[in-house]
């Protein structure tokens, strides 16, 4: 018997059933088993109502599924396209100074409906409304040449050293852009991360050099809110020098380093090399001048982005409980707020920070962070990055999102990075040849530091004086491009990076 005559059958014998007494019951029951062969105590709570036909049972609506409806999904992804895609746990917390953000500069209006469950969202709920917006990121590389010299003169500082401190204790490191291959010369970016506040600064430098990374921190330094008070560096032979040394003991800068082969010292930064750096930037090769100026610009306003409008966690505790360790972080917060929390530094600075916070306008920074993106792409010998697609959604009813130059539902990332296999698709910038002016470098860039004005034939007749049959005019080009790159570096590289980053 099918299920419709089953469904028949009952509602004809329901009603007879429930009038009969116990002796036509019985009947009435033994006819209906047999006729359906259905089990004799499941007849009887049928025919007794007490359970319903299982076609009669109606799908119960989970409790709060349609709370949340298209248009406020849609909202919601506007303003986490604006967060950058951040996790759902950092996000959240941020959402009502974003959310204010946007109505100031006038990007978002909502309703007071959509506000109140915006406002109240649970992380949980983010992930489930937004996971078919979740992209893929890509891993890291690292060319770390070991330094040698001083270790025994540097303190080591291990992960667990960092409780306690004030803001301006910085770990740093150096992120290269070689394009997997690390023969010649190639820019690095200098990361650096306040422990404490998690204030991010990132400085391009075109030549991995003690005197380059001392350079970069020096501009750093005008750029912070705060004194320099501490560096924390891995093991890196452009850290581990005299220079940087006597540096920070000019500067009253406590100087530790992490120890050998343990990346886990060097959490804080590491961390930002990933999400940030090779995020952002990406594993492209990048070399030369005008490639130098448009990471720089870029890192001109990434900076005010990461610093005021992408919030982190930090970790508090960690319990282990068995095999299991539980971790507790504390409310996601930007590098502004926990600087404004902590209350360390002056009343002017905070009100300096909070008056460039509030003409600080989100999507335009987006905007512009996007743009400034793809100028320093041109300039990658490995240039396969690309961004999002940009989309075109309807507007949904009551619901307005202002349109800037950049669409907010696109998010500034780099994708689809491979490692080259052929190297000769890089530049060739190493020597193939014994450099002629090795031996008597040092004695060339003192005569050009003493006369500036000094050009490359009367250096090679003043050489072939001093070293007969060593120089001939024929290293007169050989010297001509090791002057003009030494005059891009050692003249006014501190002030031009001063100039791009400010």
């Amino acid at each position: 018997m099918s299920l419709s005559a089953r469904r028949e059958m009952l509602v004809g014998v329901n009603h007879t059933y429930g009038k009969a007494v116990k002796s036509e019951k019985t009947k009435i029951l033994d006819g209906f088993v047999a006729a359906t062969g259905y089990e004799r105590k499941y007849a009887i709570q049928l025919l007794s109502n007490k359970i319903r036909f299982p076609s009669e049972e109606r799908t119960r609506a989970r409790p709060g599924a349609q709370i949340y409806d298209e248009r406020f999904v849609h909202v919601l992804t506007t303003v986490w396209n604006t967060a950058n895609q951040i996790c759902s746990k950092r996000f959240v917390p941020f959402i009502p100074e974003l959310v204010s953000a946007m109505e100031r500069h006038g990007h978002l209006r909502i309703t007071e409906e959509i506000r109140s469950k915006l406002l109240k969202v649970s992380p949980a709920t983010v992930d489930r409304l937004l996971q078919n917006e979740r992209r893929r990121n890509v891993g890291g590389v690292s060319h770390t040449k070991t330094g040698t010299l001083l270790k025994n003169q540097i303190q080591v500082r291990t992960f667990a050293d960092w409780d306690d401190i004030s803001p301006g204790f910085f770990e740093v490191d150096l992120v290269a852009h070689c394009g997997g291959d690390p023969n010649g010369a190639f820019i690095n970016t200098l990361t650096m991360v306040d422990v404490t506040t998690g204030w991010l600064e990132c400085m391009p430098l075109i030549k991995k050099s003690a005197r380059n990374v001392i350079a970069g921190l020096n501009v750093a330094r005008k750029l912070m809110p705060f004194d320099l008070k501490g560096l924390d560096t891995d093991g890196g032979s452009e850290f581990i020098n005299y220079e940087l040394l006597d540096y920070c003991e000019n500067n009253k800068i406590t100087f530790t380093r992490a120890r050998t082969h343990k990346k886990n010292d060097q959490a804080f930064v590491e961390e930002k090399n990933g999400s940030v750096v090779r995020r952002l930037v990406g594993y492209n090769r990048y070399q030369g001048v005008k490639a130098w100026e448009a990471l720089a610009n870029f890192y001109q306003v990434l900076r005010q982005y990461i610093n005021f409008f992408q919030p982190s966690l930090k970790l508090l505790k960690k319990t282990r409980k068995g095999g299991r360790v539980y971790k507790q972080y504390d409310v996601a917060l930007t590098p502004h707020q926990r600087l404004i929390k902590i209350g360390s530094v002056s009343a002017e600075t905070i009100e300096k920070l909070e008056l460039e916070y509030l003409a600080l306008d989100p999507v335009k920074l987006m905007s512009e962070l996007k743009s400034r993106q793809q100028i320093l792409f041109q300039f990658a010998w490995n240039n396969n990055a690309k961004v999002g697609d940009i989309t075109d959604d309807p507007q949904p009813e009551n619901v307005m999102v202002q349109k800037t130059v950049m669409d907010v539902n696109s998010k500034i990332d780099y994708f689809n990075y491979d490692k080259p296999t052929d190297k000769r698709s890089l530049p060739r910038n190493y020597r193939s040849r014994k450099d002629p002016f090795e031996q008597v470098w040092d004695e060339i860039q003192l005569k050009l530091e003493l006369q500036p004005e000094t050009y490359a034939r009367e250096i090679i007749e003043w050489l072939s004086i001093k070293y007969p049959d060593k120089f001939t005019n024929a290293h007169t080009r050989t010297l001509q491009r090791r002057i003009k790159k030494w005059r891009i570096h050692a003249t006014g590289y501190e002030e031009k990076m001063s100039e791009l980053m400010f």
